[in-house]
């Protein structure tokens, strides 16, 4: 059984040789020991070692911006991210306008002649596309977790502008790739944690009115492709 036929019969919910695998996005520590372990070079190789049945092609990592910005400036040109509850720019944010004053990314910089190469590579494995998507990360990083969590209630509108433009984003993304990737994509990968192992992070309350409604526009976009 091939890595596509294994896929396509989980989905399909019929018998297969054995259970599907993908190896994740673990970090470089450990990528770089399963490499040294199993004495290959790269990472592409180091899937095929380890039967992985994926492929994934995170559109979001060739974003070409000619002044090389990254998609998302979460600090404003401040110091790195480096803590979930850093204050992002937005962290004092109370009028919507700054939110729309933002230098916000264009999806015209992503390099689609790179996502087309990896989509269209000569192996069997099922193909996740599109972008990561993940806007509940990217909006509590340009606030700073707890500041995130917190406006949701004193400036709801602010957390709103902000998600729109980061989802927006995304949509403009996912459009690009979907239609000129083809059927060289399989399923749309898209994730967010929202969870911890004690339970959610936010209310039912404040889900449904700050990430549910983005999250269906994300997943309609890519059922209608």
């Amino acid at each position: 059984m091939t890595h596509r036929q294994r896929i396509a019969h989980i989905f399909a919910g019929r018998p297969t040789d054995r259970p599907g695998f993908w190896l994740g996005c673990p970090s470089e520590q450990v990528s770089e020991a399963l490499r040294a372990h199993l004495g290959v070079a790269d990472d592409d190789t180091l899937r095929q070692a380890m039967d992985d049945d994926f492929r994934w092609i995170v559109a979001d990592r060739y974003y070409r911006h000619p002044e090389g910005k990254p998609i998302f400036d979460i600090t404003g040109g401040g110091p790195p991210r480096r803590s979930l509850g850093q204050p992002g720019c937005f962290a004092d944010c109370e009028d919507v306008r700054q939110v729309e004053r933002f230098n916000w990314p264009d999806a015209k910089y992503l390099d689609l002649d790179t996502v087309r190469d990896l989509a269209g590579a000569g192996d069997d494995r099922w193909r996740w596309g599109g972008t990561w998507s993940m806007f509940f990360h990217v909006v509590s990083d340009f606030f700073g977790m707890e500041n995130y969590f917190i406006k949701m209630h004193t400036h709801p509108a602010v957390v709103h502008a902000v998600t729109r433009h980061v989802v927006d984003f995304y949509l403009q993304a996912n459009a690009r790739v979907f239609r000129e990737a083809g059927e060289t994509v399989d399923t749309f990968f898209l994730g967010n944690d929202l969870g911890t192992q004690r339970g959610s992070l936010i209310s039912p309350v404040m889900f449904r009115t700050f990430v549910l409604p983005y999250l269906r526009e994300l997943i309609d976009q890519a059922k209608s492709f």
